[in-house]
Parts: structure tokens; C-alpha cells; sequence
């Protein structure tokens, strides 16, 4: 039985594909702005070619068959790619479902006997359950790495670390610090003192909406990290509602100078380094010079 369905598929290809693409572009289904039409007939044709090519007796039975490696890895890398397209899940679904329905369209037409014709659909039918099953996995697979990839471009950009002066950097914390925020943070600021040769960092932590032990805690290890490497840590942006919380924790912060604003602890850095700011007399410009 399982010879006839691998004879049928062979000499019915070109059909199956035919119809497969005819189900595939209706525009109930079709993604024209995710991936051309000859991209979806190459990856339609492929994997038909691959289903003809190693399907074997014993592989229709049991996917987990060696037989069965070139159709799964092309299937994976399809679903995969897909994934990091923007298909939806249902999209990507339906690729191995509108196959199937070929597939069984193609059986009914030509198998009369009833029994023969059971058979036989019942076999695509798991056969195909399992591929979508494939299909699934790999989707899920592909999706967690572009969310990945873009949770690390977030942190990325929500952590820039500016040079404000020579010798003189500002973080600006938006959001809340958590363990692997921190570790982002740390590495950024610490590998900009470094190439900078900057000798004041200041954290601004006025976009954090609270602060409790955990994200003091957080920021308590950045600012010690940042002066093992010979830089003072100036934490800015402690409004009066984070200022009531921090003490209600009980937590010391008096080894650290904290401004409230970015200003005043620009200013305090400009000390610091022995720089006074004034107003010039050339277009009321404002200047720096060493005291």
C-alpha cells in the first residue's frame, strides 16, 4: 500500500504542484509582501521533490526514519526562514495543510476502491500531521531567535552611553533594571570608561519608574564596578518619591553622590575636574574653562 501512495506521488507531481501553487497564491492565502511568487514555488517545488525523492516504505510509517532527514531539514530551514519573514503561525500552518488537502484530492480521484481509498488517506493524513508538527517546532525555534535578536537590540538601545564632556560620560536608564539589564549596562559603560579614559560616569536614573532593594542593588554593583576601574559613579535623577523609597528600604546610599537632575550632576562632575561654566560675552555663548 505504501509503494502506491510513493507511485502516485511520482507520477502526479507536476499536478500536485500545480495545484498546490493554485491553492497557495488564491489571495485569501497569498503574501506577496513576505515572499515573491517565484520564492514560493521554488520552496513548494523543493519540498515536493524531496517528499518524492526519499519517501520510503518504511519512512511514510515513521518520521523519526533516517529516510525521512532531507525532508525534515528542508522543511525546517523552509518554516524557519519563514518565521523570520513575519509569517504568522497560521500562515506557516497552512503551507503544509494546503499541500494536504492536495494530496487527498489527488487520492480521491484516483483510487476507487473505498477501502484501498481509506487506506491510503488515512496514511497522507498522519503523514502530513507530522510534518506540520515539524513545521511548528522549527516556526517556534525561528520566532524565539528574532525575539532574542531584538530584546538584545533593545537593551542596546536603551542603554547609550554619551559622552557629554571629555572625560565625562552619561548613561541615561530608561526602564526597569533587572539582573541581565544590569550585566548589559555594566558591560556598555565599563567598556566605554575604558575607551574613553573618561573619569566620571554619570547614571541618570530619572526614566526608572520605581526603585526598590533589587534595583538598588543593581545599581549599587555598577557604580562599584565603575570604580574599580579608577572613575567616580554620580547616580542623577532622584526624584522626591524615589528618594521617600529608598529610605523607607533602609538602603545606604551615602557613599555615592546622587543629584536630582542631570544638570546638577553634570555640573558636580564639572568640579570634579576642576572646570568652571560661564557665559561669554561672544553671541552669549556658554563656555567651560579650567579653574
Amino acid at each position: 500500500m505504501a509503494t502506491e501512495i510513493i507511485k502516485l506521488l511520482k507520477d502526479k507531481q507536476a499536478i500536485i504542484l500545480a495545484r498546490w501553487m493554485e491553492n497557495q497564491l488564491t489571495p485569501a492565502r497569498v503574501r506577496e509582501d513576505l515572499i515573491s511568487s517565484d520564492d514560493l514555488r521554488a520552496d513548494s517545488a523543493a519540498l515536493i521533490t524531496a517528499l518524492v525523492s526519499n519517501l520510503k516504505e518504511k519512512s511514510l510509517n515513521d518520521t523519526d526514519s533516517a529516510d525521512f532527514n532531507p525532508i525534515t531539514e528542508l522543511l525546517g530551514s523552509i518554516s524557519f526562514s519563514r518565521a523570520k519573514q513575519g509569517f504568522s503561525p497560521r500562515e506557516t500552518g497552512l503551507f503544509i495543510v494546503g499541500l494536504k488537502e492536495v494530496l487527498i484530492a489527488v487520492i480521491q480521484e484516483e483510487v476507487k476502491d473505498p477501502r484501498q481509498l481509506v487506506d491510503l488517506s488515512l496514511k497522507i493524513h498522519r503523514l502530513m500531521d507530522n510534518l506540520l508538527i515539524i513545521t511548528f517546532e522549527t516556526y517556534i525555534k525561528g520566532r524565539e531567535e528574532v525575539i532574542l535578536a531584538q530584546t538584545d537590540e533593545i537593551a542596546e538601545i536603551s542603554t547609550p552611553v554619551i559622552r557629554v564632556w571629555d572625560g565625562i560620560l552619561a548613561l541615561p536608564i530608561i526602564g526597569t533594571l533587572d539582573s541581565a539589564r544590569t550585566q548589559v549596562i555594566m558591560e556598555a559603560l565599563l567598556t566605554e570608561i575604558v575607551e574613553s579614559s573618561s573619569d566620571i560616569a554619570i547614571l541618570d536614573i530619572s526614566g526608572v519608574p520605581t526603585v526598590d532593594s533589587m534595583v538598588a542593588q543593581h545599581l549599587l554593583k555598577t557604580v562599584s564596578a565603575t570604580r574599580l576601574l579608577g572613575a567616580t559613579c554620580i547616580i542623577s535623577g532622584i526624584r522626591p518619591e524615589i528618594a521617600q523609597t529608598i529610605v523607607h528600604l533602609g538602603i545606604d546610599l551615602s557613599s555615592i553622590v546622587t543629584k536630582s537632575t542631570m544638570a546638577s550632576a553634570l555640573q558636580h562632575a564639572f568640579q570634579l575636574l576642576r572646570l568652571e561654566v560661564y557665559k561669554g560675552t561672544h553671541a552669549n555663548a556658554s563656555h567651560v574653562k579650567p579653574k
